[in-house]
């Protein structure tokens, strides 16, 4: 389903009532469809949107909105949309491999002294002795899909602490969350937006962080189909330009913290709407604080951390063997590491 912005209504309404003029600017702009999860690591997408940057760069954007990452690869590469934000899955590498979506740069990423993602035990497992990751060896790790970003960290987590895990796939991550909380999954990780509320309600237990096993890790990266990467580069770069201006909006308030208070402000109501559209903005606001995390500027891209997860699908045997990089990535967009 296609959800327009509450900007982009705004404009339209203002263009009728100014007359063709006005109208007419706004044929001018080439309409790009985006994927996206309600999830805060978004943030800098909807922030293009609410403050004019994708109009600045010649794009009329709407969001398409998904569940989880795989259906979203699947979306990009069959048209439904144009350009996407989330992880690196199998899909993703498989889509690639027929030539048909290209990485194009770099998003969310786990950073040193950065709060990251958790590492989450249900409250039934933990009462079971499930303390510290170091106790995994036996237990359940829920995931999306095999193949999915989830599976990555929970298999490297596994590896460090030389523990065994059970994945179960469950398509969906509400689903995953309602595992967890009642105790049908032993454990999982996720973004700290997610993960801080639901260990502040007792939901589940914090037991640990991403980034001890995975300190530099990609976690999302722009991607789009091998024929827009080909064939509209114009839109691509404005694409990554405005995404970027978003980018610096919301790591100058959220993570440097440099921006006034009510440029903080403003952006957790930006964020807010997008991610918690059914809550008050100061219900939301502990949550879209106290999950940000680093977003690249400029699609930078950490090429040291794709090629680690592309070496972990390859060896999982989740994705052919032959998959290069340049396969995956385009690097005339993304570049090298960030």
């Amino acid at each position: 389903m296609t959800n327009f912005t509450r900007r982009g209504a705004l404009a339209l309404a203002a263009a009728l009532a100014a007359g063709p003029a006005l109208a007419q600017d706004s044929e001018d702009l080439t309409e790009v469809s985006v994927g996206a999860l309600r999830f805060t690591s978004h943030a800098p997408s909807f922030i293009a949107a609410e403050r004019g940057y994708f109009e600045d760069a010649g794009l009329d954007v709407s969001f398409e909105f998904f569940q989880a990452a795989q259906p979203m690869a699947i979306a990009i590469a069959s048209g439904d949309a144009d350009y996407g934000v989330t992880a690196i899955t199998g899909g993703l590498i498989s889509l690639a491999q027929k030539g048909a979506a290209k990485v194009i740069g770099g998003a969310l990423s786990e950073e040193p002294g950065i709060d990251g993602q958790k590492i989450l035990a249900s409250t039934q497992a933990y009462e079971d002795g499930l303390t510290d990751p170091s106790q995994l060896d036996g237990r359940s790790w829920g995931v999306t899909q095999a193949g999915s970003s989830f599976h990555y960290m929970g298999s490297r987590i596994a590896e460090a602490e030389g523990a065994e895990l059970t994945f179960r796939p469950l398509q969906k991550v509400p689903a995953v969350i309602g595992a967890l909380k009642t105790g049908q999954i032993d454990a999982w990780s996720i973004v700290p937006h997610i993960a801080k509320p639901l260990a502040g309600a007792g939901a589940v237990q914090v037991i640990g962080n991403v980034s001890d096993y995975l300190p530099n890790y990609q976690v999302t990266t722009l991607f789009t189909s091998t024929e827009t990467a080909e064939n509209e580069r114009e839109q691509t770069e404005a694409f990554i330009e405005a995404f970027s201006r978003g980018a610096a909006d919301f790591n100058a308030a959220l993570v440097d913290k440099t921006a006034s208070d009510s440029e903080v402000d403003e952006i957790i109501s930006i964020i807010a709407g997008y991610v918690y559209p059914d809550r008050p903005v100061e219900d939301a606001r502990d949550a879209i604080v106290n999950g940000a995390m680093r977003v690249n500027l400029d699609g930078a891209l950490n090429e040291d951390s794709v090629r680690d997860q592309l070496d972990w699908f390859k060896s999982e045997g989740l994705v052919d063997e032959g998959v290069t990089y340049e396969t995956l990535v385009d690097d005339s967009y993304a570049g090298g590491n960030s």
